[in-house]
C-alpha cells in the first residue's frame, strides 16, 4: 500500500497527483516536478521493468520513474496502466481512492503515437490503421481516464486538469499535416473547454498545456545527441535551436498546482513558455524559451530574428 499524503514538506505537501503517461518525457519530468513540490504522485504507463509497450523503448520505465519523484523529495508510487482499457483505469481510480481518498491533481499526458505519424501524406493515402490508432491513444485515452478519475477530484473544491498535447489551439490553426494527428492534437483543447464548464460548480479548473519542440529521450536519440551535447542536433535541425527540455512543461504544471488563483486560467489553451513568463520560471539552462512565437514570428511570418532571440 502507497504512504497517504502528507509528509514531505514543500507547497504541494498533502496533494496527491496522478500523472497518466508518466513512462518518460514530458510525464516523467511533470510527475518528478510535482513530487519535487512534495505531492504524493500516481505514476502510470504501460512500459514497467517486466513489460515494453507499443513504443518499443525499454530503457524508461514507471518504476523509474516513481523512484526518481521520491528521490526529489515526494512520493512515487508506480501502476501499470493500459488507460485504453477501461477496467485497468477503474481499478486505478479505486486505489486511488482506497489509498489516498483524494485526488488533487490529474495530469493526462497520454500519447505514444509519435512513430504512427506520415506527415505530408493525404488522408487517402494515409495508412488507416495507424490514422485510428492515434485516435486512440491521443483521444480516447484522455477520454476513459477522466470519466474515471473525476468523480474522485471533485469531492474537494480546488481540482486540477492539466490536458497535454502538441501546440496551442492558435498555433494548430495551422493545418499539422496530417488529419489524424491534426484531429488528436486539437482533441485535447476541446476537452479542456469542455471539462472547464462541468468542473466549474465543483471549483476545479481544466486547462490544455503544450510544450515546445521538446527535447524528450526520443527526441535526443533521434538526432544522436543527449542533453548536454543538444545544440550538436542544430547542424541537422536549425529549429532544434528553440528547443526546452521538458524541465520547462513540468516547471509550469507545479506552478498551476501551486496557484491558489489557478482558476483565472480555466478553458484555456496554455504553453510552456507562456507559463514560464507568467510565474517567473526558467528552463534548466536558465533561458526562458519561446518556441510558438519564434515559429510564428520568424519561421512563419518570414521576420527577422534566431531561435536565441527567442530564449
Amino acid at each position: 500500500m502507497a504512504e497517504r499524503a502528507g509528509g514531505p514538506a514543500g507547497e504541494l505537501a498533502g496533494r496527491v497527483a496522478l500523472v497518466a503517461g508518466a513512462t518518460r518525457g514530458a510525464g516523467r519530468a511533470m510527475a518528478v516536478e510535482l513530487g519535487r513540490a512534495g505531492a504524493l504522485v500516481y505514476v502510470t504507463g504501460r512500459t514497467t521493468r517486466d513489460r515494453v509497450s507499443e513504443v518499443g523503448r525499454p530503457t524508461e520505465t514507471i518504476e523509474q520513474t516513481a523512484e526518481l519523484v521520491t528521490a526529489e523529495g515526494g512520493t512515487g508510487v508506480p501502476v501499470p496502466t493500459d488507460h485504453l482499457q477501461p477496467g485497468q483505469v477503474k481499478a486505478l481510480t479505486e486505489r486511488i481512492d482506497r489509498e489516498q481518498g483524494r485526488l488533487d491533481v490529474l495530469v493526462n499526458s497520454l500519447w505514444g503515437g509519435d512513430r504512427l505519424i506520415e506527415f505530408d501524406t493525404r488522408l487517402w493515402d494515409l495508412d488507416l490503421d495507424k490514422g485510428l490508432r492515434m485516435f486512440r491513444l491521443g483521444i480516447d485515452s484522455h477520454v476513459i481516464t477522466g470519466h474515471y478519475a473525476l468523480p474522485l477530484l471533485i469531492r474537494r473544491p480546488g481540482g486540477l486538469v492539466v490536458e497535454i498535447t502538441d501546440g496551442t489551439a492558435a498555433f494548430n490553426r495551422r493545418y499539422r499535416e496530417n488529419l489524424c494527428f491534426d484531429l488528436t492534437k486539437n482533441a485535447p483543447h476541446r476537452i479542456a473547454v469542455g471539462l472547464a464548464e462541468e468542473l466549474a460548480e465543483y471549483g476545479g479548473t481544466a486547462v490544455s498545456l503544450t510544450p515546445g519542440f521538446l527535447r524528450s529521450e526520443e527526441m535526443l536519440d533521434h538526432f544522436g545527441v543527449t542533453e548536454e551535447t543538444w545544440r550538436e542536433a542544430v547542424a541537422q535541425e536549425p529549429h532544434f535551436a528553440i528547443a526546452e527540455s521538458p524541465a520547462l512543461i513540468a516547471r509550469a504544471v507545479r506552478a498551476l498546482a501551486a496557484d491558489p488563483d489557478r482558476a483565472r486560467w480555466t478553458g484555456r489553451s496554455l504553453s510552456s513558455g507562456q507559463l514560464a513568463k507568467e510565474y517567473g520560471f526558467t528552463d534548466t539552462d536558465g533561458s526562458r524559451p519561446d518556441c510558438f512565437g519564434y515559429f510564428e514570428d520568424v519561421v512563419f511570418g518570414g521576420g527577422d530574428g534566431s531561435a536565441e532571440d527567442y530564449r
